[in-house]
């Protein structure tokens, strides 16, 4: 096992896994971050270097002191061999398998071994399958082949309008962080706001005010670069206004030459037609995340 340190040997990380998208892409999203400042002060551990089979990031283990924090508690993974990985995903020093964690990977090819490791460890897991997009600027820089005329139409990358005197495009504050928390499918309780909170502390967000001043439709970003935790309030919704939050979301991270990708539940029809709208790519492999408990 080695831990890669520096910014030389993460660009080397980066460039093979970009060889790999899009089946690399949740590893991928986390290592441009980590050589973008590594806010959330990530780990990249690999079992060999530098041609390495694969590759686990993890937080330092300073971070992870509560043991039922999966939230904190949370490894990407990429594997070149998904089949002869088991060894090094079992020890301890790469994953704490006596925690509560949770695993996120764009490989439904890690399921077998992920599965035998619980078993072996005497725990239990749950996983979530979703769709994976990856936002159509993005696709064209990393990803070219993806681009054809079944994701990209001539009906793509329009949007309602919205009253700009009512709704005011801004950013989340901390203060929002209940909001967003309330309304997140993976979210409602005290370690997901205090996680939800650390995003809006350091990663760009994007919401509309309404004319009370607070949020009623918003997203932001987590320590992979994936768009998440897009939500509108009730009273608002069907008027088109997440999409244009995401919108200004894509928009401003591409300035900032970001990748952008999010996931969308299977039966969350709502979400995949704004996908469609905003031109955003289907991924041909799932976003993945496996909840591990021990017993």
């Amino acid at each position: 096992m080695l831990h890669l340190q520096g910014p030389q040997m993460l660009q080397m990380l980066k460039k093979s896994l970009w060889k790999s998208l899009p089946e690399s892409l949740k590893v991928y999203g986390t290592v441009f971050h980590m050589n973008r400042g590594n806010p959330f002060r990530l780990k990249a551990l690999v079992d060999k270097w530098p041609d390495f089979n694969t590759v686990v990031i993890r937080p330092p283990e300073q971070e992870m002191t509560d043991d039922l924090d999966h939230y904190t508690n949370t490894y990407q993974i990429y594997s070149k061999d998904p089949k002869n990985c088991q060894e090094f995903l079992g020890l301890p020093e790469v994953i704490n398998w006596k925690q509560h964690l949770q695993i996120q990977s764009s490989q439904s090819s890690l399921d077998e071994v992920i599965e035998n490791l619980v078993a072996i460890k005497l725990g239990k897991v749950k996983r979530t399958q979703c769709l994976l997009y990856m936002a159509s600027e993005t696709t064209k820089k990393l990803v070219l082949s993806l681009l054809d005329a079944k994701n990209l139409t001539s009906n793509g990358g329009k949007h309602k309008s919205i009253n700009q005197e009512t709704f005011k495009l801004s950013s989340l504050d901390v203060t929002h962080a209940a909001l967003v928390n309330k309304f997140w499918y993976f979210g409602g309780n005290e370690r997901s706001q205090r996680f939800i909170e650390r995003c809006i502390r350091v990663f760009p967000t994007s919401c509309l005010l309404g004319p009370q001043g607070t949020p009623v439709s918003w997203c932001l970003m987590d320590q992979t670069g994936e768009v998440r935790m897009a939500g509108t309030m009730p009273e608002h919704r069907t008027q088109g206004l997440v999409s244009q939050v995401v919108s200004a979301q894509i928009q401003a991270m591409d300035k900032l030459g970001f990748p952008m990708y999010c996931h969308v539940d299977r039966a969350n029809h709502i979400m995949q037609r704004v996908n469609f709208t905003l031109q955003i790519v289907s991924v041909p492999c799932d976003w993945n995340q496996w909840n591990c408990v021990p017993l």
